[in-house]
């Protein structure tokens, strides 16, 4: 298959390590990949979106998935505005923005699939993360608004909650905390960033006709209703 008739996946937060296993998935699979770093497109800056994809971007979009995200952990009263602030713009208005332009192409085409990164904290949020866990459950509320209203082209929406990941992103969390994480899986193991790859491709190509739904991937037990 040629670039030119390989579908096109974009995946934000490209310096990651979940970024970079979900590329190289996607590519062994036969997707074109963009997955810039936030040198590369900052998305909570709508200026750096847009330019990103006008020069970028093409009609062969089939796949977004909002994976860049930060974090700036801290009780709630000790939190200040700026660290509240750059939570929501990173998390949750860069997937709106991202999310937006994407949806335009998909639109166009009647097909196409985006994906939202989220956390169990959305679900479940704990002591120390109301500016991440705001942020997340924020995106499950778009992902179910945007299946709503993609569905209407044939585009669909989900959302992952990938579960704890050893990687850089949990890498100053101290070990108490993470052994507490790991008390509260039924199974007594993390998930890893290869199995959520895994997944993605398969509900990207092996479930066209899910949308609006929020896959939780780690065996902690939380009660929805």
């Amino acid at each position: 298959m040629s670039d030119c008739t390989k579908p096109l996946a974009l995946i934000t937060g490209g310096e990651g390590a979940l970024a970079k296993i979900i590329s190289e998935q996607l590519i062994s699979s036969g997707f074109k990949v963009l997955s810039p770093c936030r040198s590369q497109m900052d998305v909570s800056d709508e200026g750096s979106v847009k330019n990103f994809f006008n020069e970028n971007i093409t009609s062969d979009l089939d796949l977004l998935i909002n994976n860049a995200g930060t974090k700036k952990d801290s009780l709630f009263l000790n939190i200040s505005e700026e660290e509240w602030d750059e939570v929501i713009r990173v998390n949750l208005r860069g997937a709106f923005l991202c999310s937006k332009l994407a949806l335009k192409f998909l639109c166009k085409n009647r097909s196409g699939h985006i994906i939202n990164i989220g956390s169990f904290s959305a679900i479940s949020g704990p002591v120390g993360q109301t500016n991440y866990a705001a942020s997340k459950a924020g995106l499950i509320s778009l992902t179910q608004s945007l299946a709503q209203e993609g569905g209407k082209r044939n585009v669909r929406s989900n959302c992952i909650l990938p579960g704890w990941l050893e990687t850089q992103f949990t890498a100053d969390v101290p070990e108490n905390v993470k052994d507490h994480v790991l008390s509260a899986h039924a199974l007594n193991s993390l998930n890893t960033p290869e199995s959520v790859a895994a997944f993605v491709l398969f509900i990207h190509t092996q479930m066209p006709s899910v949308s609006g739904q929020i896959f939780q991937l780690d065996s902690r037990i939380h009660r929805w209703a």
